[in-house]
């Protein structure tokens, strides 16, 4: 109750309304109206209270900032193994992209090899928000130096119905296609992707400022 009570006090109720414009599947007396900012400070103090172990047995919550906070706290675990014992804890209560896209463990970032374990896990979940976070884990942490062309038929095998799960891939491979061309191009040369999210990537590519003029064009034509 002390964090909740927090949260209400730094109520922002015209942010509220924005942010439930932008998350029309959560019902709006979920959404208290804290500002990211705020909530990234409240989850730095209360990573270093025990209070926080508590907060986070206690799943599912009440409100949506409450879901925010628990990805943020997360992301505050310095040990890989607790980290990623509370991420699967807490994925299958995930139920809307806002919360996905915020939820970035930092403590993944020096455990690739594990975690590439779990991602091709995730990346084959029927629960939306588990296989979005998982190919979003893969965009975050393996189109850099840790890249591997083999990689990419990770999201290329999922098949979704689902607009989150396919907004998601599109992101994939437009940003793919930004840091990777050579090996990703052949995706959409040879139609690998679901003809909506083929030419979401490739929208997505032509708006990017890392594509150049010639690649921009030559994806045009690929659009189908």
């Amino acid at each position: 109750m002390k964090i909740q009570e927090e949260l209400f006090a730094l109520r922002d109720e015209g942010y509220a309304a924005f942010q439930a414009k932008l998350i029309p599947g959560v019902p709006t007396t979920r959404i208290i109206g804290v500002q990211v900012p705020e909530l990234r400070k409240l989850a730095k103090r209360y990573y270093k209270d025990p209070e926080h172990c508590r907060f986070l047995r206690t799943l599912p919550h009440d409100y949506y900032d409450e879901d925010l906070l628990h990805a943020l706290l997360i992301a505050e675990e310095k040990d890989f193994a607790c980290c990623l014992e509370e991420t699967e804890a807490f994925l299958p209560f995930v139920d809307n992209w806002a919360v996905c896209d915020i939820f970035s463990p930092k403590a993944f970032s020096k455990h690739k090899e594990e975690l590439l374990e779990r991602i091709r896990v995730w990346a084959k979940s029927e629960k939306t928000y588990t296989c979005r976070f998982g190919i979003g884990m893969l965009m975050q942490h393996f189109l850099d130096a840790d890249f591997d062309a083999a990689y990419l038929e990770i999201p290329a095998a999922v098949q979704s119905e689902e607009y989150y799960v396919n907004m998601m891939l599109a992101w994939f491979f437009a940003t793919a296609l930004a840091k990777q061309w050579e090996a990703t191009i052949p995706y959409l040369e040879n139609k690998r992707l679901a003809r909506w999210t083929h030419n979401k990537a490739i929208q997505k590519a032509r708006e990017s400022y890392r594509i150049s003029a010639e690649q921009k064009e030559y994806l045009k034509s690929l659009k189908c």
